[in-house]
């Protein structure tokens, strides 16, 4: 589907819109249409209804805005150990395995279905992201047959930071899969 399609585009407007047009579709097709046809004029908005059935689901199941807000900013608050100890919670919850890693590039190598993954997370406060902690964690990638690299951020890398880490299978963790994750280790911890 076209990301600028007209169900595209209701799939994205809030719920409502698409039950309004739902309505407004199908009685002005029941009036319009001659008597013999005017049930499957009425019947015509039901594609509009379960676009907006869609969209209300998908709106139910999203994050709420202010508590990732206040979920990121808590993050902004903790000291750089409570931030490592509050994502290995996070990653156990999860159901990773978690173990620490004392060589350069990594703070956290977990695992799950037999997936090892590093995760780095010793800049995550910074205020620019570089590419050079990434060459770190993809050197520590290497040298402990990682498949993934994880890199925690609470603030936007730099354009060729963002590259590097696309060409070399590292996930930038941030924003509000960061605050989804580290939720619930933060609710345990308090």
């Amino acid at each position: 589907m076209s990301e600028n399609s007209l169900f595209a585009l209701l799939l994205r407007s809030p719920w409502w819109i698409s039950f309004v047009l739902a309505v407004a579709v199908g009685a002005a097709c029941f009036s319009l249409f001659p008597q013999k046809y005017s049930v499957v004029g009425a019947l015509s908005g039901l594609p509009f209804a379960g676009i907006g059935a869609m969209a209300l689901w998908r709106q139910m199941r999203a994050p709420n805005p202010a508590k990732i807000e206040a979920t990121l900013e808590s993050l902004a608050t903790m000291s750089g150990r409570d931030f490592t100890t509050a994502l290995d919670a996070a990653y156990r919850n999860a159901g990773f395995t978690t173990a620490p890693v004392t060589k350069d590039g990594a703070d956290l190598k977990i695992e799950k279905d037999g997936r090892v993954s590093l995760v780095c997370c010793k800049r995550w406060k910074a205020a620019a992201h570089g590419v050079e902690a990434l060459r770190d964690l993809a050197s520590a990638m290497n040298a402990q047959d990682a498949s993934l690299g994880i890199y925690v951020a609470l603030n936007p890398l730099s354009a060729p930071a963002q590259q590097f880490a696309s060409k070399n299978s590292i996930r930038v963790l941030q924003g509000t899969e960061l605050a989804l994750l580290m939720n619930g280790a933060i609710t345990t911890k308090k």
